[in-house]
């Protein structure tokens, strides 16, 4: 059943925004649940913007979900933060409570978790997370659940360098650093994450094993990503950030409408139209 305490709107918010595909993914799960009265909206706010979008809100609001450079903007302005999400300090889904609480989860790092299980990644013995920023290190905390030995991380500068190796000491990761320029070496663990922006990994391409193990791309677009498209053909298996995208939506669709489960297929099937009509 819907939920029953009069709140019924959502929405994405960061900057930019306007690529977002959240709305596409919420409304199809809307949809499917028979969540009618529902809606989920985009608004292009900034870190300077939010503290007084959110005071704005009224009890209508059931949650938000939340992009850069939020992520971490978004704390202070909370009642209370969950285990996972203050594991890395960042804040991507925002759920309203009866009694006007304000509670910050993170949903990226569970996606990506339930994203490798769907591709049958279950534990690996290494990995490699190709970049630094700050979807590397949900990366790790991810990696924390399911990487049995060592991660290495692929960076270009000492600064983030020592931020990977402050995160997996946080997390309780075995990581070990290594130049970008040597990135290509990431290709051959079991599992290599590329965390990097739109066409940073293309250049690894050439570079892709004769027997590769799994590649999780995060970018959903341009899809798919040379790096992806050479995986592929080798043979290997390849988890996107379509797949990412889908898996933390549900847990957020889940936390907001109190409905469960929510529909993945249908999701996937919505923003895959969306991709293809870009």
């Amino acid at each position: 059943m819907p939920r029953i305490d009069g709140r019924h709107r959502a929405a994405v918010l960061g900057s930019p925004i306007a690529h977002s595909l959240s709305p596409v993914l919420h409304r199809a799960a809307y949809a499917e649940l028979g969540l009618d009265g529902w809606s989920y909206d985009r608004f292009e706010i900034d870190e300077r913007a939010l503290p007084g979008f959110i005071e704005g809100l009224d009890g209508t609001w059931a949650g938000l979900s939340l992009t850069m450079p939020l992520k971490r903007a978004v704390i202070p302005l909370l009642d209370e933060i969950s285990e996972t999400a203050a594991s890395v300090e960042a804040v991507n889904t925002v759920v309203f409570g009866e009694d006007g609480r304000r509670t910050g989860d993170n949903t990226d790092i569970p996606g990506m978790v339930a994203a490798l299980r769907e591709r049958g990644v279950e534990k690996v013995e290494s990995a490699a997370i190709l970049g630094a920023g700050a979807t590397a290190s949900s990366a790790l905390a991810a990696l924390a659940e399911i990487c049995a030995g060592p991660v290495t991380a692929y960076v270009r500068s000492a600064a983030r360098a020592e931020e990977m190796r402050g995160w997996g000491e946080r997390l309780g990761v075995d990581v070990r650093i290594a130049d970008w320029a040597e990135a290509d070496r990431a290709l051959a663990s079991p599992l290599a994450i590329a965390t990097t922006p739109a066409g940073a990994a293309d250049v690894l391409a050439g570079a892709v094993p004769e027997r590769p193990g799994t590649l999780f791309d995060v970018l959903y677009e341009p899809w798919p990503t040379r790096l992806a498209a050479a995986w592929t053909e080798r043979g290997g298996a390849v988890v996107g950030g379509l797949d990412l995208l889908v898996h933390q939506a549900v847990l957020q669709v889940e936390q907001m409408t109190g409905r469960s489960p929510a529909p993945p297929a249908a999701m996937r099937k919505a923003g895959e139209q969306a991709l293809a009509a870009r």
